[in-house]
């Protein structure tokens, strides 16, 4: 019981710093986006660029990113999308972190449960046998209750621990999710985009093969 109460202020721990970290960054802020991308159509990336400082939005960084790699005449598309990605891994592993420690929790909290009624009831079950002919079933009941409040209780941790993981890391898809939006959007904007890479090597390829 010791255990699984520290687990469950260490959950609990978690929950509130990464809920805190999510509204803090901005994570469902994406009004930014549109005009950013506006303000490269007209060509003033000065202007996109001033835009995307003043949000704290993981999306904002990543495409900030994306348009000083985009505009370096000196990178090629794949170098810039390496940079572009290496950024947004960042973000998202700072996104992601204790979230593994959360999901320990949830997984954890039943066994531990389940090991307190186990040990509980072998005790009970010990108590009983030394008692021998003066039985008393109090002695096996009071037991019993004792050992499965364990297992109610690693329930009752591991339940909303589960829930917030699923939560959180649903959150974090999502970003995952437009980064990977909003940055294809941008370097298709100066040419750099992923899929033009994948169109110019599959010319590439067609080509060699017509040569053959």
């Amino acid at each position: 019981m010791g255990v699984l109460l520290a687990l469950s202020v260490l959950a609990v721990a978690i929950i509130m710093a990464k809920l805190f970290q999510f509204f803090r960054s901005g994570l469902r802020r994406s009004g930014f986006v549109e005009p950013a991308l506006a303000a490269l159509d007209s060509g003033d990336n000065d202007a996109a660029l001033a835009l995307l400082q003043q949000q704290r939005s993981p999306v904002a960084r990543v495409m900030e990113s994306a348009i000083r790699y985009g505009i370096d005449p000196r990178l090629s598309a794949q170098d810039t999308e390496a940079e572009v990605s290496r950024v947004g891994s960042a973000r998202i592993r700072d996104l992601e972190s204790w979230l593994r420690g959360l999901s320990a929790i949830a997984h954890l909290s039943p066994l531990l449960g389940l090991l307190g009624t186990v040990t509980g009831m072998i005790a009970a079950f010990m108590r009983l046998e030394e008692a021998g002919s003066r039985v008393d079933p109090s002695i096996l009941s009071g037991g019993i209750w004792e050992a499965l409040l364990t297992t109610a209780f690693g329930l009752t941790v591991a339940i909303p621990a589960m829930a917030a993981f699923y939560f959180l890391e649903g959150e974090v898809d999502g970003v995952r999710a437009a980064m990977k939006d909003a940055s294809v959007r941008v370097l298709r904007r100066f040419g750099k985009s992923p899929q033009r890479v994948e169109t110019r090597d599959d010319e590439r390829i067609e080509d060699e093969s017509h040569g053959i």
